[in-house]
C-alpha cells in the first residue's frame, strides 16, 4: 500500500478509539492488515540501496504521498492532532527496512522477513493482465474512500 492509504486508515481507526494507547496500537496493526490486501507499491530501490544520486524521484514520490495523506487528514479530521499521530504510527512499519539498511540489526531483519510473508498476495496474480493492476489500484482507492466516509459519518 502507498503511504497515504496507511495514513488515512490508521488516522481514522485510531480516532475511533476512546483510548489513545489502543488507538496507537490499532493504527500500527492496521498497517499489516492493509498489507494483506493485494496492492501496488511504488519502487524505492535507489533509496534502499543508497544510490543517492538516482534517488531524488523516489524521495519526491514518498514526500508527495505523505503530503497528500497529511492534506486528507487535515480536511477530514477537523485538524485533530491525535489523527496525525495515528497516521504516523500507521506508516512506521514501512520505514523499518530503511533503518535496517542504515543500521542492520536483528529486530529489523526479523521484521523484514515477517513483512515479506504478510505481503504474500502482492506476488500472486488475482486477475489476468491489466485486470490484476486495476484491482490492486482499486483496493487502495477503496480503502481511502472508506476511511474518508468513516471520518465523515462518525464525527
Amino acid at each position: 500500500m502507498i503511504l497515504l492509504v496507511h495514513m488515512t486508515f490508521g488516522a481514522v481507526l485510531g480516532s475511533l478509539m476512546n483510548n489513545i494507547f489502543l488507538g496507537l496500537f490499532l493504527a500500527f496493526l492496521s498497517h499489516y492488515l492493509l498489507d494483506l490486501i493485494p496492492h501496488i507499491d511504488y519502487k524505492v530501490k535507489n533509496i534502499l540501496e543508497a544510490h543517492w544520486k538516482k534517488s531524488l524521484p523516489e524521495f519526491i514520490k514518498v514526500f508527495s504521498d505523505i503530503l497528500v495523506g497529511i492534506i486528507l487528514i487535515l480536511i477530514f479530521s477537523q485538524n485533530n492532532p491525535t489523527a496525525y499521530l495515528y497516521a504516523f504510527v500507521a506508516i512506521l512499519p514501512d520505514f523499518f527496512p530503511y533503518l535496517n539498511a542504515l543500521w542492520p540489526n536483528k529486530f529489523s531483519e526479523k521484521h523484514n522477513t515477517l513483512n515479506q510473508k504478510i505481503h504474500f498476495l502482492k506476488y500472486k496474480k488475482i486477475s489476468p493482465g491489466w485486470a490484476d493492476i486495476f484491482w490492486r489500484i482499486f483496493s487502495q482507492i477503496a480503502v481511502v474512500i472508506i476511511s474518508i466516509a468513516l471520518s465523515i459519518f462518525l464525527r
